[in-house]
């Protein structure tokens, strides 16, 4: 193509390869469409293969253990976008009563995973069903007002697990510090591990209502629950 200079030259100089492939790549760069970034859907197809874990759970109204197996996807793979989400849930027993509703629930479960958004809600769904003959205590003084409850932190704990859920447990200084003041408080009052309900914590320590667990004692008139950290004092 012929180009008619007008105006008087005063300078030149050569164009550097690099430079000149540069220049070449950069449209491309703008008309080619990034990739895709796919998330949880409900019309995802299901893959072959799909990582999962699985969670016992025992209780004491109950001869048999359940067994909670939650699956994974794996979205974006291999990318810098690369997520593990909850695809589906299945929960086996040899105990038979309650198979109507477990398969309902496991349903029902598996078709929110699959619609996507945050589906975390269902850990605090689950956990607030309370049991109307009331619920029972695990073993470390842990209360679960009911067995759907206690499916519910399985799923809050797989959750933590994938990085869906921050876990906000206490860290090893924390944990120091509460194990120090249990150990003073069993020099003031006596060592009385009881039972298979305390656990590790006091025989006579009360219930915490922050994380339903029977581990909250006196120390220094302040109220301090040595499961979680929470005190009436700050």
């Amino acid at each position: 193509m012929t180009i008619e200079i007008k105006n008087k030259i005063v300078g030149y100089s050569v164009a550097d390869e690099t430079e000149t492939k540069a220049e070449e790549a950069a449209p491309c760069e703008e008309e080619c469409p990034t990739a895709e970034i796919i998330q949880m859907h409900e019309k995802l197809e299901r893959p072959e293969l799909l990582l999962g874990s699985t969670y016992k759970i025992k209780t004491p109204q109950s001869e048999h253990a359940l067994y909670i197996t939650i699956n994974d996807i794996i979205l974006n793979q291999g990318t810098e976008h690369e997520m593990r989400r909850p695809y589906e849930i299945f929960i086996n027993s040899k105990n038979m009563d309650h198979f109507q509703w477990i398969v309902a629930l496991t349903r029902i479960i598996s078709a929110v995973f699959r619609k996507g958004g945050d589906v975390t809600f269902l850990v605090d769904e689950l956990r607030s069903v309370f049991d109307p003959r009331g619920g029972y205590f695990k073993k470390g003084g842990k209360y679960k007002p009911s067995l759907v409850a206690e499916i519910g932190d399985a799923i809050e704990c797989h959750m933590k697990m994938i990085g869906m859920i921050e876990d906000n447990s206490l860290d090893e200084h924390q944990r120091g510090i509460l194990e120090q003041k249990r150990k003073e408080y069993e020099a003031i009052n006596g060592s009385n591990h009881g039972n298979d309900d305390t656990g590790d914590f006091p025989a006579n320590a009360q219930l915490c209502k922050k994380c339903n667990t029977k581990a909250v004692i006196s120390m220094d008139n302040c109220m301090t629950c040595l499961n979680c950290g929470d005190s009436k004092c700050g």
